[in-house]
């Protein structure tokens, strides 16, 4: 399926490895321009050599925090420069990595989940509007989570930032949509990311193998999913490809779940 990206320019942020990885590979091989964000320049470098391979025209890999909204600024006024103004697409992938019940957590670590999980976002909506509204159609993907539907008690803050992206994203569907630009979210399950990886290491369990990782996700946190395996971030790409894309045309403000299975609610 032609999703229309030929031409057409899109950012992602945390795109340097992981499902934003995955999502800009999508990108890239339907012909996209494609800028990766991420904070570390070999993980940013490599992934838009990568991306160039699968056949983007222009893939850049772009050095930026995104808590820090001049930094964010300036990388998007770099786009401004390279791609004449429009962008069609914005995928945000970054999220907290902040572990601990309500009882553990500082204010430091509650003000990190938010601010990486939340400002963070907000920070390149608002510095990408401009470009979208420059452009013949615009679209915006962001990544939440399946916990807000399931809780953990030692996922609480990291759970109440993915629930605010969700919001704020369907708050961003109702503003844009007599703009025609589309607002949607995606919650992943468990899947094999870097940070899955590392916490697997952490309790000993072979990471490489995703039946033992969901087995190990059921016993430590007591959420499985029904299929019987975590999910590859090659599963996800496609998801957000398509949400991020023009031949999506009537989908806004939608929640979508890719998590092997779980309670609808």
């Amino acid at each position: 399926m032609d999703l229309g990206f030929s031409g057409a320019a899109a950012v992602v942020v945390g795109g340097s490895r992981g499902m934003g990885l995955a999502t800009a590979r999508c990108l890239a091989q339907e012909g996209a321009r494609v800028a990766v964000v991420g904070r570390s320049r070999a993980d940013v470098d490599r992934a838009a050599a990568e991306l160039a391979e699968s056949g983007s025209p222009d893939a850049v890999g772009l050095v930026a925090d995104a808590r820090d909204i001049g930094q964010v600024d300036a990388v998007f006024a770099e786009l401004r420069q390279r791609w004449g103004g429009e962008l069609n697409a914005l995928i945000n992938t970054v999220g907290p990595n902040v572990q601990g019940t309500v009882e553990e957590l500082s204010d430091d670590q509650w003000r990190e989940a938010v601010d990486h999980g939340v400002l963070a976002l907000v920070h390149c909506v608002n510095a990408a509007l401009p470009l979208l509204r420059n452009a013949a159609w615009g679209r915006i993907v962001n990544f939440s989570a399946h916990s807000t539907q399931r809780q953990t008690v030692s996922l609480v803050a990291y759970t109440a930032a993915k629930a605010m992206v969700t919001s704020v994203s369907k708050n961003l569907s109702l503003l844009l949509a007599k703009e025609e630009i589309l607002v949607n979210v995606v919650s992943p399950g468990t899947f094999v990311t870097p940070a899955l990886t590392e916490w697997a290491r952490s309790v000993g369990i072979d990471s490489d193998d995703p039946y033992r990782l969901m087995e190990a996700i059921g016993t430590h946190y007591g959420h499985p999913a029904q299929l019987p395996r975590a999910g590859l971030p090659e599963e996800i790409g496609p998801v957000a490809a398509f949400l991020a894309s023009r031949r999506n045309s009537y989908m806004t403000g939608a929640n979508v779940n890719v998590d092997g299975g779980s309670d609808f609610v």
